[in-house]
C-alpha cells in the first residue's frame, strides 16, 4: 500500500499519531514541555505552531532525517535533568537502538510525575516474544533476521512488557476500535489497520 499522502507526503504513522495526540491527548491546548527524538517532518511544523508548547527537537545525527535538530541526543544518555519533559514523542527508533532498554530507562527518567511518552516501534504480529540476536551484525545479517539493515532486533507482542519493566503504565490504543475521528470504517486517512499506539505514563508522585 502506497502510505505517503500526495498532499502533505506524510506517512500512515505520522498521520495516526496526528490523530492520537489531537483527540486523545491535551498536548494542543496545555502548556506542555515535548521532547521529540527524530522529528517527523509534519508534526514538526504542527508542533512548532502552538505556542503553548516548549518545543525540543533531538536526534543522534543532528543533521538526519526531517532537518536540523536542536540538540544532539543519545537517548541512551540523556542530557537533561530528572522530570524534565511533560510529553515524549519517539516513534521507530528504538529498533535502531543496541541498548534499547537503558533508552526507555532514560525516558522514563527523564519525564514530569504524570508525564507520557508516545514510543511506537514496528511490531511482528506474528511473534510473542521479541527477536534479538547481538550476533547479528553485518548489514546483510540484520536484514535477514529482522526485516531492515539498520534494525537491531524485532519487537515482538511483548514490546508493551518492556516499557513497564521500566516502570512505565501502558496504554495500547487501537484506532480500529475508536471512533470516525480516525477515519472511520472507510479508513479514509489510509492509516495502517495494525498500528498500535503504545502510550507510556509515568505515575504521578505520591503525597
Amino acid at each position: 500500500m502506497n502510505c505517503r499522502c500526495p498532499r502533505c507526503r506524510s506517512r500512515d504513522k505520522e498521520r495516526l499519531l496526528y490523530h492520537y495526540l489531537a483527540n486523545a491527548t491535551g498536548i494542543f491546548d496545555e502548556n506542555v514541555r515535548l521532547l521529540h527524538v527524530a522529528p517527523e517532518r509534519n508534526l514538526s511544523k504542527e508542533f512548532s505552531k502552538h505556542r503553548n508548547i516548549d518545543y525540543l527537537t533531538a536526534d543522534i545525527n543532528p543533521n538526519a532525517g526531517s532537518g536540523q535538530v536542536m540538540v544532539k541526543m543519545d537517548i541512551t544518555d540523556i542530557q537533561y535533568d530528572d522530570d524534565s519533559f511533560d510529553a515524549i514523542v519517539c516513534c521507530h527508533v528504538l529498533e535502531h537502538v543496541l541498548d534499547d532498554r537503558k533508552a526507555i530507562s532514560e525516558f522514563y527518567r527523564t519525564l514530569k510525575p504524570g508525564g507520557w511518552a508516545i514510543l511506537q516501534v514496528p511490531v511482528s504480529l506474528s511473534l510473542y516474544t521479541t527477536l534479538e540476536d547481538p550476533t547479528v551484525t553485518t548489514r546483510e545479517e540484520r536484514e535477514r533476521v529482522f526485516g531492515q539493515a539498520n534494525h537491531v532486533r524485532l519487537y515482538g507482542k511483548d514490546y508493551k512488557n518492556r516499557l513497564e519493566e521500566a516502570g512505565f503504565s501502558v496504554e495500547e490504543f487501537e484506532w480500529t476500535k475508536s471512533n470516525e475521528r480516525y477515519g472511520g470504517p472507510t479508513n479514509r486517512y489510509a492509516l495502517n489497520e495494525n498500528e498500535v499506539i503504545y502510550r507510556a505514563c509515568k505515575p504521578k508522585s505520591r503525597s
